[in-house]
C-alpha cells in the first residue's frame, strides 16, 4: 500500500470517528428543543458560510463551477445529505435506533455495487468478505439481536433509503473529484444546496433562541458544526482522491463503534459481551479491506 492510500485511509477513518462523535452534540441540543430537521439545517447552513469565508480568503476561484457539472453539487447536497437525513431521522421514528443503525449501514453495501458499476471497481471476494464481517460486527454493536424488534415494510424501506442517501455522496463526490473540483470546493456547494433545501422547513426561531442565545451556545453550536460536519466531510472527500469508494464506505463505518464508546464513556451506557465482539468483528472488518492486493 502506497503512502496515499495510507493518508487517505486515515484522512477517511478520521472522518468515521469524528461522525460518531456526533451524540455529544445531538444530545445537549435536542433536549434544548432543537429538531433534528433543525440540526440539518443548522449544521448545513453554517458548513457553507464557513467555506464561503475560507474560500473568500484563500481563492475566489474555488467558487467557480460549470453549469454541466451542476448535478453532481445537487447529488451531494440534496440527494445524499438532505435524503439521507429525511428518512434517518424519520426512521427513528417509527422503530429502534438499533435497527435504524443497522439500515443505515447498508450503505457500503450500494457503495460498492454501484462502484462496480458506475466506476469499474473491483468487487472481490476479500471486499465482499469484510463486508460481510463488518455487517455482522453492526448487528453486535447496535444490540438488534436481542431487540426483539418488529420491522414493518415502511421501516425497511424508508431504513434502506437512509442507506442509499448516505451511499450517495461517495459516489456524487466522486463525480465531482473526476472533474477537477476542490474539497473545498465540494463541500461549499453540497451544504449550500443542502441548506436551501432544509432551512424553509426549520424553525429558524428556535435556532436563533438555543445556538445564538449566550456566548457559551454560540461556541457549542460552532464546535457541533466543526467536528460532524466541515471537518469530516473535507477530509472523508479528500480521503476519497486516493481510496475506492468501496473501501472507503466500510472504513467510515468505524462511526457506529465510536458512537458506542462514547455512549459508554460519556452517558454511562454499558458495554456487554456482544457490543465488544461487534466493535472487533467492525475492526477486523475495516482491516481486512485494506489489506495489500484487496
Amino acid at each position: 500500500m502506497d503512502k496515499k492510500s495510507i493518508r487517505g485511509m486515515i484522512l477517511i477513518l478520521l472522518a468515521g470517528i469524528l461522525w460518531g462523535c456526533m451524540g455529544l452534540f445531538v444530545r445537549p441540543l435536542d433536549s434544548k428543543g432543537l429538531s433534528s430537521l433543525d440540526l440539518v439545517a443548522v449544521r448545513s447552513l453554517l458548513t457553507a458560510v464557513f467555506m464561503g469565508i475560507f474560500i473568500l480568503i484563500k481563492s475566489k476561484k474555488l467558487f467557480k463551477i460549470k453549469l454541466r457539472d451542476l448535478w453532481c453539487f445537487l447529488g451531494t447536497g440534496i440527494l445524499s445529505i438532505v435524503f439521507f437525513n429525511i428518512c434517518y431521522f424519520y426512521e427513528i421514528t417509527i422503530t429502534s435506533l438499533s435497527v435504524a443503525a443497522i439500515l443505515l449501514y447498508t450503505s457500503p453495501a450500494f457503495v460498492m455495487v454501484i462502484s462496480a458499476v458506475l466506476f469499474k471497481e473491483k468487487l472481490t471476494i476479500r471486499k465482499i468478505i469484510a463486508l460481510i464481517i463488518l455487517f455482522t460486527g453492526l448487528i453486535f454493536v447496535t444490540g438488534v439481536l436481542g431487540g426483539g424488534s418488529d420491522l414493518t415494510t415502511a421501516a425497511i424501506f424508508i431504513g434502506l433509503g437512509a442507506g442509499l442517501g448516505y451511499a450517495l455522496y461517495s459516489i456524487f463526490g466522486r463525480y465531482c473529484l473526476e472533474r477537477g473540483y476542490d474539497t473545498y470546493t465540494i463541500s461549499f456547494y453540497t451544504f449550500l444546496f443542502a441548506s436551501v433545501a432544509t432551512i424553509p422547513f426549520s424553525h429558524i426561531g428556535k435556532i436563533a433562541e438555543v445556538s445564538f442565545s449566550s456566548v457559551p451556545s454560540f461556541g457549542f453550536t460552532i464546535l457541533f458544526v466543526l467536528v460532524t460536519t466541515l471537518i469530516p466531510y473535507l477530509v472523508y472527500t479528500a480521503g476519497l482522491k486516493h481510496v475506492e469508494n468501496s473501501r472507503a464506505a466500510i472504513i467510515a463505518s468505524i462511526e457506529p463503534v465510536v458512537a458506542t464508546l462514547n455512549g459508554i464513556l460519556w452517558f454511562g451506557e454499558k458495554i456487554t459481551l456482544p457490543v465488544f465482539i461487534g466493535i472487533v468483528l467492525v475492526l477486523t472488518g475495516i482491516v481486512i479491506s485494506n489489506k495489500k492486493n484487496s
